[in-house]
C-alpha cells in the first residue's frame, strides 16, 4: 500500500548519534561536495555538479513537504551538521517490484565505516512499519556495492537473486546497469525485533 500525501511537518527522527531531519539551505555546499566525490559516485553513472546537486535537493525537500517522509538530512550530533542522507523514496521507473517504497542512503566518505547508515536506517524502518504501517520496503544496489549490499543484510534485507534487474535509468551495456533487489516485510522486521 502506497502512503498518501500529508500536510504535517515532516518528521524528525532521533538516534542515539544522529538526528534526521528537514533539508535547510546551509545542507547544499556539502551535498555538492558529496555528490562531486568520485568514490561517493562509484556506482552512480558519475558524480554530479552543483546545479545537478542542488536540483536534487529540491526534489527531496519537495517530496518530504508533500508526504511528511522522504530522504531525511543526517546530522551527526558530536560531528557534522550535514553527513548525507538516509530514508524512503518512491523509485521514479518501472520494474518488476514497481510500485515500492525504497530505503537508501547516501554518507560523505568522512562518515563511512562508523555504522551511521545502518543506524539511520534502522530509525527509518521503525518509522516505515511502525508509524506508516508500510507492508514491504525494498532496497537496490549495484551488485558490486559490497558496503551497501553489508548494510542492507544487517537490517534483515533478503535477497533472491530472481528479484535482480537491468535498472532501466542507466544504459544498456553500462557495468552498473544490472542491480539486486533486497527485501523486508513488515512481518519479518516485527519477527526480528528484540523481545
Amino acid at each position: 500500500m502506497m502512503p498518501t500525501s500529508t500536510k504535517t511537518p515532516p518528521a524528525e527522527l532521533e538516534t542515539p548519534r544522529l538526528h534526521l531531519r528537514p533539508w535547510c539551505d546551509e545542507d547544499l555546499p556539502a551535498f555538492a561536495a558529496m555528490n562531486a566525490d568520485p568514490e561517493v559516485m562509484r556506482y552512480f553513472p558519475k558524480p554530479m555538479g552543483c546545479k545537478s546537486s542542488d536540483a536534487l535537493a529540491d526534489l527531496i525537500r519537495g517530496n518530504m513537504t508533500k508526504h511528511g517522509w522522504g530522504l531525511w538530512a543526517v546530522e551527526v550530533k558530536t560531528g557534522p551538521d550535514f553527513a548525507g542522507f538516509v530514508g524512503l523514496a518512491v523509485p521514479a521507473f518501472k520494474a518488476h517490484f514497481t510500485p515500492a517504497i525504497e530505503i537508501g542512503w547516501r554518507l560523505a566518505r568522512d562518515c563511512w565505516g562508523r555504522g551511521y547508515a545502518t543506524e539511520g536506517a534502522q530509525a527509518v524502518l521503525t518509522f516505515a512499519f511502525g508509524r506508516l504501517n508500510m507492508a514491504e520496503i525494498v532496497s537496490f544496489t549495484v551488485d558490486a556495492n559490497q558496503r551497501s549490499r553489508a548494510v542492507m543484510e544487517r537490517l534483515g534485507m533478503t535477497h533472491k537473486p530472481a528479484d535482480d534487474f537491468d535498472h532501466p535509468m542507466i544504459a544498456a551495456g553500462s557495468p552498473l546497469r544490472r542491480h539486486v533487489l533486497y527485501r523486508l516485510t513488515q512481518k519479518r522486521w516485527r519477527a526480528n525485533l528484540p523481545r
